[in-house]
């Protein structure tokens, strides 16, 4: 049956609900992993088909925005007036009945194999790295995945965009367990982040600052192979709480990324491409050459000790089609390449305004289009 209304001519609608059904709507959509409009789509179709729905409280809505096929909008607009019943109502009720009729999943038992490991890394720094490997993991915890969210990257940015505070030097971190310099379980320095629809399900490994030290101390360590292990050897305590973890790395080629590269690796028993590289990269051609010699430090990495990292995409990160040819062309060229574009982050204010109030982009701001796009990433790794 063809629908009366076309789902690509999409319109931007707007409605006061309250935050709890929001909330759920969010939360429910992920976890079945659907685009939050399309969901609203599908319940809004199914409610003009009945005769009449308990009515939903909506007190104390706030704004709601997302996209309905034009046709479907008049529709509903149409039934609210014959109904008699508000736009705001009409709305809420739709979701409530869609989220009745598409219950939640039962969740599954944690992996067999432990976390999936995912590596966010450019050696051109200015990429987005810290922005999105923030998004997808405030993205696959609202999915209700387990994630730990690791600033790997001596300059901190991630910690203090999220609003926390950089281990002090003199106290445990990160680089003293990889370097065997400290005692105790490693559990103790993760941080909850709070504020979105992912809370309980997230945290923050933060960075310290004797992060910088790191990789002198790597390349002067007589230890066989710790220069590549120490970063797994420390996480793998760990691995068994978690469904993701993702690391986000210093715009470094050195002893650091190497440690980070082999955690990426594919292991013994796992399947290909379940962990790996994801690199964000921006529609120019600095980040090609950066690229270029990530690519190298991968291949000499894999061919000296034998192992398989797997590229799993990128992300085309601060995206403006107005600065023309140098963006398009780069673009086309990125979705030439052997590995696929997970997605395209646009270049808008919400994401420099959630780094300048020190907050998560999906709790400041969730329903703008950067959170959907990141969404939509986090979607494609999951799987």
């Amino acid at each position: 049956m063809t629908a009366p209304y076309s789902p690509d001519d999409r319109e931007k609608v707007v409605a006061k609900l309250p935050t709890i059904l929001r909330r759920e709507l969010k939360v429910r959509a992920a976890e079945l992993g659907l685009d939050i409009q399309d969901a609203v789509t599908s319940g809004v179709t199914s409610w003009l088909q009945l005769e009449e729905h308990p009515v939903v409280d909506t007190s104390g809505g706030a704004s709601f925005a997302t996209y309905l096929p034009a046709g479907l909008y008049e529709m509903l607009k149409s039934a609210s007036k014959s109904r008699r019943l508000s736009y705001n109502q009409s709305v809420a009720q739709s979701i409530r009945h869609w989220l009745d009729t598409h219950p939640s999943p039962r969740p599954g038992p944690a992996r067999a194999g432990g976390a999936r490991r995912l590596v966010f890394g450019n050696q051109k720094g200015g990429v987005g790295k810290t922005s999105v490997s923030a998004g997808v993991a405030q993205a696959l915890a609202e999915m209700g995945q387990r994630t730990l969210l690791i600033d790997f990257d001596p300059q901190g940015h991630l910690t203090r965009q999220l609003g926390y505070t950089m281990l002090e030097i003199d106290s445990s971190s990160l680089a003293k367990y990889m370097l065997g310099e400290a005692e105790g379980d490693v559990r103790e320095l993760f941080v909850p982040i709070r504020g979105g629809d992912f809370e309980e399900r997230l945290w923050l490994l933060p960075s310290c600052k004797d992060a910088f030290l790191l990789d002198a101390k790597l390349a002067t360590t007589r230890a066989v192979r710790i220069k590549e292990t120490a970063l797994e050897r420390v996480l793998s305590e760990v691995e068994g709480d978690f469904d993701f973890i993702v690391v986000d790395c210093p715009p470094s080629l050195g002893y650091t990324m190497d440690t980070a590269l082999y955690y990426a690796r594919t292991r013994e028993g796992e399947e290909s491409g379940q962990s790996g590289l994801v690199v964000p990269v921006q529609a120019e051609d600095t980040s090609g050459d950066a690229f270029d010699m990530l690519a190298d430090q991968i291949e000499d990495l894999c061919e000296d000790l034998k192992l398989e990292i797997p590229i799993i995409g990128f992300v085309v990160n601060l995206y403006d089609a107005r600065n023309g040819y140098i963006a398009t062309s780069s673009l086309e060229s990125w979705q030439s390449m052997d590995e696929p574009v997970l997605g395209i982050v646009p270049e808008l204010k919400e994401q420099r305004e959630a780094v300048r109030r020190k907050e998560p982009l999906l709790a400041y701001e969730p329903d703008c289009e950067q959170a959907q796009a990141l969404r939509s990433i986090a979607r494609r790794i999951k799987g």
